[in-house]
């Protein structure tokens, strides 16, 4: 989480008709849900993912539009979360790594854009996120910038979503059928409430990183809840780990596809992210074009080579000697040539006749 990488997947779960902004990406962190009588959309959220083998970190960062003044989300996790403040400046930090290489291609003959046949124009080529039920447990509860978080275990889909009610949000009843299969699988959860800290501010702009550790010997993101979305979804994915990393499939979605790849040593917000140490950095993008197919969690794996990859864009233009075409070069030293032996043969010709 376009890239926005990144970019995860966002689903935004409408609570009444036409209640949400459509998003322009996806949060694979779950169910987005505002108050009843307000709106909100995520015109893009931005995510990146550390895993050293035993602990993955995952820190989100949303961009909202709408009106609300409250909203929430949930995020099932395999293991205890640990959850704080996330640091603005790795995401243009990432930017940076993973920002497409610039080349210039060049060709011999003048294409129509090119003198004599036109002006110079440049031709771009991409190679390319307390209930009373006993069933719900708080494991806990603080209050980090503008996210009132709560650290939840559950024994029952519908007590879990009994609970989210009785903090003031009402959630589809699909939402419950969807956290199931996390129930019995034992996982927890990381609730949110997005709250301003001026209460009559409504939810606009960047919102302050959110850090979520836990403890997992796989690199698993969670996406199942996405399903629920009812636009295409998009997900953008910094992955941070000892070697370079897919997904062990598509989950539904679109192939995905790397935009990036490459050993770093980090520095600044990302030193303090990675203990400093030199880290394989993959930049994931996919598209979910019919999110109702996805069928489980992003599982990522090692990819069995390490192989470094880079965009690259392109800029093509007549090759030039000296600032002047290649072609003109060629051609003017053909009619030189011709010339000279024109007049050569003109002038044996006439010595020839005069003999």
């Amino acid at each position: 989480m376009k890239r926005r990488l990144p970019a995860l997947l966002l689903a935004l779960l409408t609570v009444l008709a036409g209640s949400l902004i459509s998003p322009a990406w996806a949060c694979g962190c779950g169910a987005m849900v505002p108050d009843e009588a307000s709106r909100i959309g995520v015109d893009r959220e931005a995510s990146v993912v550390r895993w050293d083998g035993r602990g993955e970190e995952i820190v989100m960062r949303f961009t909202v539009g709408g009106d609300a003044r409250r909203a929430a989300w949930i995020m099932p996790v395999p293991g205890r979360a640990t959850v704080g403040l996330g640091d603005a400046g790795l995401f243009p930090a990432l930017t940076e790594l993973t920002r497409p290489v610039h080349r210039t291609r060049t060709y011999f003959w003048p294409r129509d854009t090119d003198w004599p046949f036109g002006g110079d124009r440049d031709r771009l080529v991409g190679a390319a996120p307390p209930g009373g039920d006993p069933s719900v447990g708080v494991v806990g509860r603080e209050r980090l910038g503008d996210f009132d978080v709560a650290r939840l275990t559950a024994t029952d889909p519908d007590a879990l979503r009994t609970w989210l009610e009785t903090n003031g949000f009402e959630l589809p009843d699909r939402l419950a059928a969807e956290l199931k299969p996390y129930v019995d699988q034992k996982w927890e959860y990381v609730a949110v409430r997005l709250a301003p800290r001026d209460p009559g501010r409504a939810l606009s702009g960047e919102l302050d990183p959110l850090r979520i550790r836990f403890d997992s010997t796989r690199l698993v993101y969670p996406m199942r809840l996405s399903r629920l979305a009812r636009t295409p979804q998009s997900l953008g994915l910094f992955v941070l780990a000892d070697h370079r990393m897919e997904p062990a499939s598509a989950i539904g979605g679109a192939a995905p596809e790397v935009t990036f790849a490459g050993r770093i040593t980090p520095t600044g917000p990302l030193a303090a992210l990675t203990g400093g140490k030199p880290v394989f950095l993959t930049a994931i993008d996919q598209r979910f074009p019919d999110p109702s197919r996805i069928d489980g969690d992003h599982e990522l794996r090692a990819t069995a080579r390490d192989t470094p990859y880079q965009r690259a864009v392109y800029r093509y233009e007549v090759l030039t000697v000296g600032g002047v075409p290649a072609w003109l070069l060629t051609v003017a030293g053909v009619l030189l040539t011709v010339a000279g032996g024109t007049a050569l043969l003109i002038r044996h010709r006439r010595r020839s006749g005069s003999a």
